[in-house]
């Protein structure tokens, strides 16, 4: 199925140059691993890195580089051994992005009829707010906004709000000036990957009430 909503240059460029944190990297990962044209556009950004890159004064070596690259080469003569192929990565037999391995992945805790959500540890960020959601055909969430920018990439079934549809492979990136009500389409669960870098801004009364219990 092919990609229609994708990452901003911007997100593309933070990515490429590694600024990007952690729990939005990962969203956009997951998004470039369906996304031919995002890929192309961060190979792109990070030649342009290269290139700025090679333009910089150098850098004086110390006097033992060359012999410290030559006794790393010398460690590596022996034939290297393939590594074993990974396993996917799966929540209750539901297959997950590659780009979460490593991550702690939680247990789907029920938030609302037809709702799940499972939260997502990650390593290298223990305060990341990275969140898998899973919703059932028809169900709509809260009429919300953003603190920060929401990063959502679609991994099976789709939604529809007033931005169009969203399938999978689809990234939708949500500013702080957006509030959104989205409708899981019928005919299957629609499982999301949601990073933000900030907290859910819910406008009703029950999303307010439930959102401490949650943390999003």
């Amino acid at each position: 199925m092919t990609t229609t909503h994708h990452a901003t240059d911007e997100t593309l460029m933070r990515y490429a140059a590694g600024t990007l944190s952690a729990a939005p990297a990962i969203v956009v990962k997951a998004h470039l691993a369906r996304c031919p044209a995002c890929r192309a556009r961060v190979g792109e950004y990070e030649a342009l890195g290269g290139a700025l890159l090679e333009e910089t004064e150098a850098t004086q070596m110390s006097a033992t580089a060359l012999i410290d690259v030559l006794s790393m080469l010398d460690d590596e003569d022996a034939a290297p051994i393939a590594p074993p192929p990974l396993a996917p990565v799966e929540l209750e037999g539901i297959r997950l992005p590659d780009a979460l391995r490593g991550c702690d992945i939680g247990r789907w805790r029920w938030i609302g009829p037809g709702m799940k959500m499972s939260r997502v540890g990650v390593p290298q960020d223990p305060d990341a707010n990275l969140i898998l959601l899973k919703v059932a055909p028809g169900r709509a969430l809260a009429d919300h906004g953003h603190v920060g920018t929401e990063f959502t990439y679609i991994v099976s079934g789709s939604y529809t709000d007033r931005f169009g549809t969203f399938g999978p492979g689809d990234l939708a990136e949500m500013d702080e000036d957006v509030d959104h009500k989205p409708v899981v389409d019928n005919g299957a669960d629609c499982i999301c990957l949601a990073a933000m870098e900030g907290k859910m801004r819910f406008n009703n009364l029950i999303g307010r009430m439930l959102q401490p219990i949650f943390g999003i």
